[in-house]
């Protein structure tokens, strides 16, 4: 039997879940603990299909409106991590459902930054991707027309204001540090006086995925992101996914996993490369992370 050949794996870390994910996979989990099957869950809780799989066999049905939820149930009905607009928690309370909000803390802020600068009576512009649930969630958070969504340096360029002088924006937690720069750059450069997030809102894990991956990217021949096609900061999915020719020769890779992706889906892709490769496995770290979320109030531990 031939020696399988060398492969330097260099893993990223900080990778997969942050606070927020665990947060909102936890919520569930405990809902479904506490109070039973079913567990209602309006849009997927993040965006990885092997933990809405896991949770499906648990007892959670997912659904994309409230309409596709039964009337009179006593069943939990949990909002997933991206947030949602301000008109599904109205809906939920006027049908009497029991509401879980499990929007991540760092999607709230945004909303709440938002609404201070509605209040203020700012013309908002949120740069982000549409359809994304999160940017679903935010725009839904104020009256239509309230907010205009910038999704690329051609739309900061071109974007006309009402009032060049009374302008803030906001941005999606999830995107691309560089790209946002870049569209926030051209926006400072046009409108002098615009107010941005005294914090940065794309959120510190995703900065820190993308400092890893910077980090690593120029070390190794290629790299896998564990991810899922419909994660704003992720694309590869499964060991089975994995296209074999494109690896070929090498002789390093890379491997991280977006913050919605399971750690035991690095595991296996590891695996995989395994059955070929004899792994040698070092990681390459970008940035410390302890943060911690707390559950909603009805489904801490103390509170069953």
């Amino acid at each position: 039997m031939a020696a399988k050949p060398d492969l330097r794996i260099v893993l990223c870390s900080p990778r997969g879940f942050c606070a927020g994910v665990v947060r909102a996979i936890d919520t569930v989990e405990r809902a479904l603990a506490i109070y039973g099957a079913p567990v209602y869950v309006r849009h997927e809780i993040v965006h990885n299909k092997y933990v809405v799989d896991g949770l499906k066999k648990k007892g959670a049905i997912f659904v994309e409106e409230l309409a596709e939820i039964p009337d009179n149930t006593n069943a939990p009905v949990v909002f997933s991590a991206h947030g949602v607009p301000k008109s599904v928690p109205a809906e939920a309370q006027s049908r009497n459902f029991f509401s879980l909000d499990a929007t991540c803390p760092l999607v709230t802020k945004v909303h709440r930054e938002a609404a201070i600068h509605f209040k203020r009576g700012r013309e908002i512009l949120l740069i982000g991707h549409s359809h994304h649930p999160e940017v679903v969630g935010t725009l839904g958070q104020l009256p239509p027309g309230a907010v205009t969504l910038i999704e690329t340096a051609e739309d900061a360029e071109t974007f006309a204001p009402k009032d060049p002088n009374n302008l803030a924006f906001v941005t999606q937690t999830t995107l691309s540090i560089d790209d946002t720069a870049d569209i926030v750059a051209i926006l400072k450069v046009r409108f002098a006086n615009i107010s941005g997030p005294h914090k940065e809102d794309i959120c510190y894990a995703t900065t820190n995925r993308q400092l890893a991956v910077k980090k690593v990217a120029p070390v190794v021949d290629a790299l896998i992101v564990v991810g899922a096609p419909n994660s704003s900061n992720s694309q590869r999915q499964r060991a089975g996914d994995i296209d074999w020719e494109r690896f070929e020769g090498i002789r390093s890779l890379g491997i991280t996993a977006g913050a919605s992706a399971p750690e035991v889906i690095v595991e296996e892709i590891m695996g995989a490369f395994a059955e070929r490769y004899q792994l040698h496995v070092e990681t390459v770290s970008a940035a410390e992370e302890n943060e911690f979320f707390p559950l909603p109030r009805s489904v801490r531990p103390d509170a069953a």
